[in-house]
């Protein structure tokens, strides 16, 4: 099996047609279609079912997605650290989060870190919890961030409970109180994370203890990604305290929430391998940042 055909394979998975793959991969159609039809020939089975109108990935494919994935990021990681001892540079650091810290904490505490230590590179990858936990166990990553609990026996894991906020646009009636209860919620569109998701269910617990009433109206993957909705100035959430208290100049402001809600995240490492001296010092910075929540 080629790489390059690998990476056609991982492409069709991820973009979900030939037109997006070949796109993604700055290929031809038939380029893509001529290394898929190999690959199949060299695996000894199909693929993809191809019909007019119809294009999706085979149960065969869909057991190889995984191994093919982490192994081009292996092929990725070997080309690096080859690189790196080419040239000399003094170390490289990879890390992959499931979105709490990615957009509005990462970016802040590696700049921070890199003004001390301008030779470590950074890699930063964004996946979901469970796919994250076995790319560090199969030490494919440095350190990883997924919600609680740890899907995968065997790694090193570092809790952090944050304390979350209700944020509201600016002009929410909502911001003449300082601390805001279940019971300030009655009649509200809450936005809510996708998925049955550990804070949604703390306060869906709380309002209906205080028998409180509160619309689900929408409803977004990340913390990020619901600030922005309530910036819009119709809704209000409550998030983790990391995304809530970011000053973003984008009309949202924050308040406590009482009973408290926490959202607990694990800082994961491999448990069959010892971090470089930057990924240990970096983990020191990283922890008490967000000891900081």
């Amino acid at each position: 099996m080629k790489t390059r055909h690998l990476e056609v394979f991982d492409a069709l998975i991820e973009a979900g047609s030939v037109s997006r793959a070949a796109e993604r991969l700055n290929l031809t159609q038939p380029a893509v279609s001529i290394a898929l039809g190999k690959l199949e020939s060299d695996l000894g089975f199909k693929l993809f079912h191809r019909e007019k109108g119809f294009f999706a990935p085979t149960k065969e494919a869909l057991q190889l997605s995984g191994e093919v994935s982490q192994g081009l990021l292996a092929f990725s990681r070997i080309e690096q650290r080859a690189d790196e001892i080419r040239t000399g540079s003094t170390g490289s650091i990879s890390i992959a989060t499931n979105g709490t810290l990615a957009i509005n904490f990462l970016p802040e505490i590696i700049v921070e870190f890199q003004r001390q230590n301008p030779g470590i590179k950074f890699d930063v990858i964004m996946h979901s919890s469970r796919r994250i936990a076995s790319w560090i166990s199969g030490r494919q990553i440095d350190i990883g961030f997924i919600d609680t609990p740890v899907p995968v026996a065997g790694l090193h894991a570092k809790l952090f409970k944050l304390e979350c906020v209700c944020i509201m646009h600016e002009d929410d009636p909502l911001c003449r109180k300082k601390i805001i209860t279940a019971t300030d919620l009655e009649g509200r569109s809450v936005v809510h994370i996708t998925g049955d998701h550990m804070v949604d269910r703390q306060l869906d617990a709380l309002v209906s203890k205080a028998n409180v009433d509160i619309r689900r109206n929408v409803s977004a993957y990340y913390f990020a990604i619901v600030r922005n909705i309530v910036s819009q100035g119709k809704d209000i959430a409550i998030v983790d305290p990391i995304n809530g208290t970011a000053n973003l100049s984008d009309g949202v402001t924050w308040r406590a929430f009482k009973p408290t809600v926490f959202h607990e995240t694990a800082m994961i490492t491999s448990g069959a391998q010892t971090l470089s001296l930057p990924g240990r010092k970096f983990i020191e910075h990283l922890s008490e940042r967000l000891e900081e929540f």
